[in-house]
């Protein structure tokens, strides 16, 4: 796996992404490039507009041009990397593709997308059909949206942006108590023991889980350890409340968990000491003694499955400095 693909992706649905614009999906709707998880199969299903694909499908061009389609990201961040997805699309692939990024915050209309300065992210292209098809991206510019375009026509399964989000440090600084480790806030995973049946980035999305399978899930263990999870958050910062949520998780939630912080490079501590969790349950617990952090641990006992993880809180006055160092610096 392509470093890069450890990081979140910025534009799936889940994180609040959405294709605004695409200047034809006669085949296949655009939103599909954007939906969690692999694209599916099956090659009994037509429909009235032809073939049945689950990713954006353009008709065949008669004309000179390319196709295109927006996606405003559900964080804006700084991309590291693109997988431009061609899953099941052997005999009409686009040949060649090229992305591009643009910052322009609030809710732009497409009107005013389409005349903003795009900065290329990645160059025009050759892709393989069939294929995940991974770039990795060299750029520090913080971007809002991306633009997808596919030379010169055909479908594409999934548009993945990997990236790190970056917040408005102004934005944190009105909502007072933030998530700290929410993926859209700047929130990241760093080290993980085990992602067997799905990834730990999933603990850290917006909203609830709609299903077992939208939460991080471990393998059996058959051994004496434990499983874990290691996190930066958005900021250095004052946990007060801890959310450890095994909704959906059944009969595999884990037995027990605890929470450790620390800054930097410096020593562990206990900010929840070992507790026991119970199935299918949002567990809320106010933390006795808030100390800075910037980094989290959290460990279960033995293994299992979270929905989601929160860490509610501020960002102390190194924290906010911070946000804002990165912030403009993403400029």
């Amino acid at each position: 796996m392509s470093e890069f693909r450890r990081l979140p992706d910025l534009a799936v649905r889940h994180l609040g992404g959405s294709v605004v614009y695409a200047n034809d999906d006669a085949f296949a709707a655009r939103q599909n490039l954007i939906t969690p998880g692999p694209a599916v199969f099956d090659p009994s299903t037509f429909g009235p507009q032809g073939k049945v694909y689950d990713g954006w499908e353009t008709r065949r061009r008669r004309e000179p041009g390319h196709d295109a389609a927006i996606v405003r990201l559900g964080a804006p961040g700084v991309v590291r990397g693109v997988v431009i997805d061609t899953s099941w699309f052997t005999g009409n692939y686009p040949p060649e593709a090229s992305v591009e990024g643009v910052a322009v915050d609030g809710h732009p209309s497409v009107d005013e997308l389409a005349s903003a300065a795009w900065a290329p992210l990645l160059p025009r292209t050759a892709l393989t059909g069939d294929t995940e098809n991974a770039f990795a991206v060299d750029s520090t510019r913080r971007v809002t949206h991306v633009r997808l375009r596919i030379f010169p026509d055909g479908g594409v399964a999934r548009l993945r942006v990997h990236g790190e989000a970056v917040p408005d440090p102004a934005l944190l600084d009105a909502f007072g108590t933030v998530d700290l480790a929410a993926l859209e806030h700047g929130g990241v995973v760093t080290g993980c023991s085990n992602l067997f049946y799905s990834s730990p980035n999933n603990l850290l999305l917006p909203g609830p889980a709609r299903s077992m399978g939208e939460g991080w899930e471990t393998a059996r263990r058959r051994d004496d350890g434990n499983d874990w999870v290691e996190l930066a958050l958005a900021a250095e910062g004052t946990i007060t409340v801890a959310e450890l949520d095994t909704s959906w998780f059944l009969h595999n939630a884990p037995g027990e968990a605890s929470l450790r912080g620390r800054v930097g490079a410096g020593e562990w501590f206990d900010l929840l000491p070992r507790v026991p969790l119970r199935p299918d349950t949002r567990h809320r617990f106010v933390l006795a003694d808030p100390r800075p952090v910037d980094r989290v641990r959290l460990d279960i006992h033995p293994d299992g499955g979270l929905a989601r993880l929160r860490l509610h809180g501020r960002p102390t006055e190194t924290g906010r400095t911070d946000l804002a160092h990165r912030w403009t610096a993403a400029q």
